[in-house]
Protein backbone atom coordinates (compact mmCIF):
# COMPACT_ATOMS: atom_id res chain seq x y z
CA UNK A 1 0.00 0.00 0.00
CA UNK A 2 1.42 3.72 -0.93
CA UNK A 3 0.72 6.87 0.45
CA UNK A 4 0.73 10.25 -1.82
CA UNK A 5 0.60 13.28 -0.91
CA UNK A 6 1.19 16.83 -3.26
CA UNK A 7 4.09 18.59 -1.99
CA UNK A 8 4.15 22.13 -3.53
CA UNK A 9 7.01 24.04 -3.03
CA UNK A 10 5.73 27.45 -3.83
CA UNK A 11 3.24 26.80 -1.13
CA UNK A 12 5.08 25.78 1.62
CA UNK A 13 7.64 28.90 1.12
CA UNK A 14 4.74 31.06 1.50
CA UNK A 15 1.54 28.85 3.08
CA UNK A 16 -0.59 32.45 2.24
CA UNK A 17 -0.55 31.84 -1.27
CA UNK A 18 -3.74 30.34 -2.75
CA UNK A 19 -1.87 29.91 -6.04
CA UNK A 20 -1.25 26.01 -7.26
CA UNK A 21 -0.24 25.18 -10.69
CA UNK A 22 0.40 21.53 -12.45
CA UNK A 23 3.86 22.97 -12.91
CA UNK A 24 4.07 23.86 -9.43
CA UNK A 25 3.32 20.40 -7.73
CA UNK A 26 5.30 17.23 -6.79
CA UNK A 27 3.57 14.14 -6.34
CA UNK A 28 5.15 11.69 -3.78
CA UNK A 29 4.39 8.07 -3.25
CA UNK A 30 6.13 6.15 -0.64
CA UNK A 31 5.32 2.26 0.19
CA UNK A 32 4.04 2.05 3.33
CA UNK A 33 5.12 -0.96 5.23
CA UNK A 34 3.39 -4.20 5.48
CA UNK A 35 2.94 -5.58 9.07
CA UNK A 36 3.33 -9.13 7.39
CA UNK A 37 6.62 -8.46 6.57
CA UNK A 38 8.24 -7.78 9.78
CA UNK A 39 9.04 -10.22 12.97
CA UNK A 40 9.51 -7.52 15.09
CA UNK A 41 6.79 -5.08 16.09
CA UNK A 42 8.43 -2.03 17.64
CA UNK A 43 10.96 -2.19 13.86
CA UNK A 44 7.69 -2.11 12.09
CA UNK A 45 6.41 0.98 14.17
CA UNK A 46 9.48 2.91 13.32
CA UNK A 47 9.78 2.27 9.53
CA UNK A 48 6.02 2.93 9.51
CA UNK A 49 6.70 6.54 11.04
CA UNK A 50 9.52 6.63 9.02
CA UNK A 51 6.80 6.22 5.66
CA UNK A 52 4.43 8.40 6.85
CA UNK A 53 6.60 11.14 7.18
CA UNK A 54 8.35 10.39 4.39
CA UNK A 55 4.58 11.39 2.48
CA UNK A 56 4.08 14.49 4.94
CA UNK A 57 6.90 15.82 6.88
CA UNK A 58 4.99 17.74 9.26
CA UNK A 59 3.50 13.95 10.54
CA UNK A 60 4.76 13.73 13.57
CA UNK A 61 4.79 11.47 16.80
CA UNK A 62 1.86 13.62 18.50
CA UNK A 63 0.31 12.95 15.40
CA UNK A 64 0.30 9.35 15.71
CA UNK A 65 -0.66 9.44 19.53
CA UNK A 66 -3.66 12.01 19.20
CA UNK A 67 -4.67 9.01 16.48
CA UNK A 68 -4.17 6.65 19.31
CA UNK A 69 -7.11 8.72 21.78
CA UNK A 70 -4.04 9.13 24.23
CA UNK A 71 -2.16 11.87 25.59
CA UNK A 72 1.47 11.08 26.08
CA UNK A 73 3.74 12.88 23.49
CA UNK A 74 6.45 10.20 23.97
CA UNK A 75 3.69 6.97 23.64
CA UNK A 76 5.75 6.07 20.11
CA UNK A 77 9.49 7.04 21.03
CA UNK A 78 9.02 5.01 23.97
CA UNK A 79 7.66 1.84 22.43
CA UNK A 80 9.68 1.79 19.41
CA UNK A 81 12.76 2.29 21.95
CA UNK A 82 11.09 -0.41 24.14
CA UNK A 83 11.14 1.83 27.18
CA UNK A 84 7.26 1.17 27.27
CA UNK A 85 5.33 -2.06 26.25
CA UNK A 86 1.87 -2.22 24.85
CA UNK A 87 -1.08 -3.08 27.06
CA UNK A 88 -4.13 -4.45 25.54
CA UNK A 89 -6.01 -1.28 25.54
CA UNK A 90 -2.72 0.82 23.82
CA UNK A 91 -1.95 -2.80 21.58
CA UNK A 92 -6.31 -1.36 20.10
CA UNK A 93 -5.18 2.53 20.02
CA UNK A 94 -2.06 1.55 17.87
CA UNK A 95 -4.51 -0.83 15.41
CA UNK A 96 -6.44 1.79 14.83
CA UNK A 97 -3.99 4.75 14.89
CA UNK A 98 -2.07 2.15 12.21
CA UNK A 99 -5.46 1.80 10.34
CA UNK A 100 -5.04 -2.03 10.65
CA UNK A 101 -8.06 -4.42 9.40
CA UNK A 102 -8.90 -7.05 11.85
CA UNK A 103 -6.62 -9.62 9.99
CA UNK A 104 -3.67 -7.10 10.25
CA UNK A 105 -4.37 -6.24 13.67
CA UNK A 106 -4.63 -9.50 14.88
CA UNK A 107 -1.11 -10.75 13.57
CA UNK A 108 0.04 -7.34 15.21
CA UNK A 109 -1.37 -9.06 18.39
CA UNK A 110 0.99 -11.57 17.69
CA UNK A 111 4.08 -9.73 17.22
CA UNK A 112 3.43 -8.04 20.24
CA UNK A 113 2.68 -10.95 22.67
CA UNK A 114 5.73 -13.12 21.12
CA UNK A 115 7.69 -9.89 21.80
CA UNK A 116 6.40 -9.08 24.98
CA UNK A 117 6.48 -13.34 26.21
CA UNK A 118 7.97 -14.26 29.90
CA UNK A 119 7.83 -17.70 29.28
CA UNK A 120 8.74 -20.61 26.69
CA UNK A 121 4.96 -21.92 26.70
CA UNK A 122 3.86 -18.34 26.00
CA UNK A 123 6.28 -17.59 23.66
CA UNK A 124 5.48 -20.69 21.89
CA UNK A 125 1.68 -19.99 21.65
CA UNK A 126 2.70 -16.25 20.01
CA UNK A 127 5.13 -18.18 17.50
CA UNK A 128 2.13 -20.56 16.49
CA UNK A 129 -0.13 -17.47 16.17
CA UNK A 130 2.35 -15.71 13.92
CA UNK A 131 3.91 -18.49 12.35
CA UNK A 132 -0.27 -19.78 11.06
CA UNK A 133 -0.83 -16.75 9.45
CA UNK A 134 -1.62 -17.37 5.77
CA UNK A 135 0.39 -13.89 5.02
CA UNK A 136 3.53 -14.64 7.23
CA UNK A 137 4.31 -17.74 5.18
CA UNK A 138 3.95 -16.04 2.10
CA UNK A 139 6.61 -13.27 3.25
CA UNK A 140 8.96 -15.97 5.96
CA UNK A 141 8.35 -19.25 4.50
CA UNK A 142 11.94 -20.21 4.96
CA UNK A 143 11.93 -18.86 8.91
CA UNK A 144 9.05 -20.74 9.41
CA UNK A 145 10.77 -23.64 7.82
CA UNK A 146 14.18 -23.35 10.08
CA UNK A 147 12.29 -22.45 12.97
CA UNK A 148 10.01 -25.99 12.27
CA UNK A 149 13.17 -27.70 11.75
CA UNK A 150 14.75 -27.06 14.88
CA UNK A 151 12.01 -27.79 17.22
CA UNK A 152 10.84 -30.88 15.53
CA UNK A 153 13.49 -33.53 16.91
CA UNK A 154 12.73 -35.87 13.25
CA UNK A 155 13.58 -32.92 11.00
CA UNK A 156 17.29 -33.14 11.57
CA UNK A 157 17.08 -36.52 11.13
CA UNK A 158 15.35 -37.33 8.12
CA UNK A 159 18.68 -34.92 6.93
CA UNK A 160 20.81 -37.33 7.92
CA UNK A 161 18.91 -40.19 6.68
CA UNK A 162 20.29 -38.95 2.98
CA UNK A 163 23.60 -39.49 3.62
CA UNK A 164 22.48 -43.37 3.94
CA UNK A 165 23.76 -45.03 1.30
CA UNK A 166 20.34 -47.07 1.03
CA UNK A 167 18.14 -43.76 1.57
CA UNK A 168 15.32 -43.72 -0.31
CA UNK A 169 13.55 -40.50 -0.98
CA UNK A 170 10.04 -42.35 0.24
CA UNK A 171 7.69 -41.38 3.32
CA UNK A 172 6.74 -45.12 3.97
CA UNK A 173 10.60 -45.89 3.77
CA UNK A 174 12.38 -42.81 5.95
CA UNK A 175 8.74 -43.10 8.70
CA UNK A 176 10.19 -47.09 9.06
CA UNK A 177 13.92 -46.13 9.34
CA UNK A 178 13.63 -43.37 12.01
CA UNK A 179 13.70 -44.62 15.65
CA UNK A 180 11.37 -44.22 17.20
CA UNK A 181 8.74 -44.76 14.18
CA UNK A 182 7.13 -41.53 12.86
CA UNK A 183 4.42 -41.08 10.57
CA UNK A 184 4.69 -41.06 6.62
CA UNK A 185 2.69 -37.65 6.61
CA UNK A 186 5.47 -36.90 9.43
CA UNK A 187 8.40 -37.64 7.39
CA UNK A 188 7.16 -36.05 4.25
CA UNK A 189 6.64 -32.93 5.63
CA UNK A 190 10.11 -32.95 7.46
CA UNK A 191 11.58 -34.08 4.41
CA UNK A 192 9.86 -31.04 1.95
CA UNK A 193 11.32 -28.97 4.78
CA UNK A 194 14.91 -30.04 4.33
CA UNK A 195 14.73 -29.18 0.81
CA UNK A 196 13.05 -26.10 1.16
CA UNK A 197 15.85 -24.93 3.53
CA UNK A 198 18.60 -26.38 1.08
CA UNK A 199 19.60 -28.47 3.50
CA UNK A 200 19.94 -31.47 1.45
CA UNK A 201 20.88 -31.46 -2.62
CA UNK A 202 20.41 -33.86 -5.70
CA UNK A 203 23.22 -35.43 -6.86
CA UNK A 204 22.86 -37.23 -10.17
CA UNK A 205 19.66 -39.15 -9.09
CA UNK A 206 19.11 -39.02 -5.42
CA UNK A 207 19.44 -36.52 -2.29
CA UNK A 208 22.91 -36.08 -0.82
CA UNK A 209 23.20 -33.43 2.51
CA UNK A 210 24.41 -30.13 2.07
CA UNK A 211 26.06 -27.88 4.17
CA UNK A 212 24.36 -25.34 5.18
CA UNK A 213 23.21 -23.14 8.34
CA UNK A 214 20.12 -23.48 9.53
CA UNK A 215 19.54 -20.01 10.68
CA UNK A 216 16.13 -19.36 12.83
CA UNK A 217 14.34 -15.69 13.49
CA UNK A 218 16.26 -13.93 16.29
CA UNK A 219 12.18 -13.06 17.79
CA UNK A 220 12.32 -16.86 18.32
CA UNK A 221 15.95 -18.20 18.23
CA UNK A 222 16.40 -19.29 21.82
CA UNK A 223 13.12 -20.81 22.19
CA UNK A 224 13.75 -22.91 19.06
CA UNK A 225 17.25 -24.19 20.72
CA UNK A 226 15.27 -24.46 23.68
CA UNK A 227 12.59 -26.53 22.09
CA UNK A 228 15.42 -28.69 20.22
CA UNK A 229 17.36 -29.98 23.29
CA UNK A 230 14.38 -30.57 25.32
CA UNK A 231 13.23 -33.26 22.61
CA UNK A 232 16.80 -34.57 21.82
CA UNK A 233 16.72 -34.86 25.64
CA UNK A 234 13.22 -36.57 26.06
CA UNK A 235 14.70 -39.29 23.06
CA UNK A 236 17.97 -40.11 25.02
CA UNK A 237 15.86 -40.39 28.14
CA UNK A 238 13.86 -43.38 26.42
CA UNK A 239 16.99 -44.65 24.80
CA UNK A 240 17.83 -46.35 27.74
CA UNK A 241 15.21 -48.45 27.60
CA UNK A 242 14.98 -48.67 23.68
CA UNK A 243 18.10 -49.77 22.55
CA UNK A 244 20.80 -52.78 23.79
CA UNK A 245 24.04 -51.38 25.68
CA UNK A 246 26.00 -52.19 22.51
CA UNK A 247 23.75 -49.43 20.25
CA UNK A 248 24.26 -46.81 22.86
CA UNK A 249 26.57 -45.13 25.31
CA UNK A 250 25.78 -43.34 28.53
CA UNK A 251 28.74 -41.55 30.41
CA UNK A 252 27.80 -39.25 33.45
CA UNK A 253 29.97 -37.46 36.22
CA UNK A 254 29.36 -35.33 39.40
CA UNK A 255 31.52 -33.16 40.14
CA UNK A 256 32.41 -29.74 42.75
CA UNK A 257 33.94 -26.94 40.25
CA UNK A 258 34.64 -23.39 40.68
CA UNK A 259 32.87 -20.87 38.55
CA UNK A 260 35.66 -19.45 36.66
CA UNK A 261 36.65 -22.85 35.63
CA UNK A 262 33.03 -23.13 33.77
CA UNK A 263 34.14 -21.15 30.68
CA UNK A 264 36.79 -23.47 29.98
CA UNK A 265 35.07 -26.80 30.55
CA UNK A 266 32.59 -25.41 27.64
CA UNK A 267 35.23 -24.82 25.08
CA UNK A 268 36.60 -28.49 25.78
CA UNK A 269 33.38 -29.65 25.61
CA UNK A 270 32.75 -27.36 21.87
CA UNK A 271 36.38 -29.34 20.76
CA UNK A 272 35.34 -32.40 21.87
CA UNK A 273 32.29 -31.98 19.81
CA UNK A 274 34.44 -31.08 16.60
CA UNK A 275 36.92 -33.85 16.71
CA UNK A 276 33.73 -36.11 16.98
CA UNK A 277 32.85 -35.18 13.82
CA UNK A 278 35.94 -34.71 12.33
CA UNK A 279 36.02 -38.19 13.06
CA UNK A 280 32.64 -39.13 11.46
CA UNK A 281 33.63 -37.21 8.31
CA UNK A 282 36.59 -38.72 8.35
CA UNK A 283 35.42 -42.55 7.44
CA UNK A 284 35.37 -43.40 4.17
CA UNK A 285 32.95 -46.71 5.11
CA UNK A 286 29.23 -46.15 3.61
CA UNK A 287 27.29 -44.37 6.20
CA UNK A 288 24.58 -47.40 7.73
CA UNK A 289 22.90 -45.09 10.86
CA UNK A 290 21.91 -41.96 12.10
CA UNK A 291 23.24 -41.74 15.84
CA UNK A 292 22.95 -38.21 17.87
CA UNK A 293 25.17 -37.38 19.84
CA UNK A 294 24.82 -35.09 23.18
CA UNK A 295 27.52 -33.19 25.55
CA UNK A 296 26.15 -30.88 28.56
CA UNK A 297 26.49 -30.39 32.15
CA UNK A 298 24.64 -28.03 34.21
CA UNK A 299 24.47 -26.76 38.02
CA UNK A 300 22.88 -29.41 40.67
CA UNK A 301 23.47 -27.11 43.39
CA UNK A 302 23.19 -23.05 44.33
CA UNK A 303 26.06 -20.92 43.03
CA UNK A 304 28.25 -19.76 46.68
CA UNK A 305 26.05 -15.87 46.08
CA UNK A 306 22.85 -17.93 45.77
CA UNK A 307 23.79 -20.40 48.92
Amino acid sequence: MADCAVSDPLTQAWPWSAHRTPASSILRCVEIPSVYAYLDYRVYLREWYEAKKAVNPRFSHRAFVRRTGRSSPSLLSDTISGRRNLTRELLEAFARALKLDEDEADYFAALVALDQAETDSERREAWRHVAATRRFGEAHALQGESYAFLTHWYYPVVRELTALEDFQEEPEWIARAVRPPITPEEAAQALASVVELGLVERVGDRLRPRELAVVTPPQVTGLAVHAYHQGMLALAREAIGRFRSTERHFSAMTVAVPEALLPELKRELDGMMRRFLEICDGSEADRERVIQVQLHFFPVSRGGEER
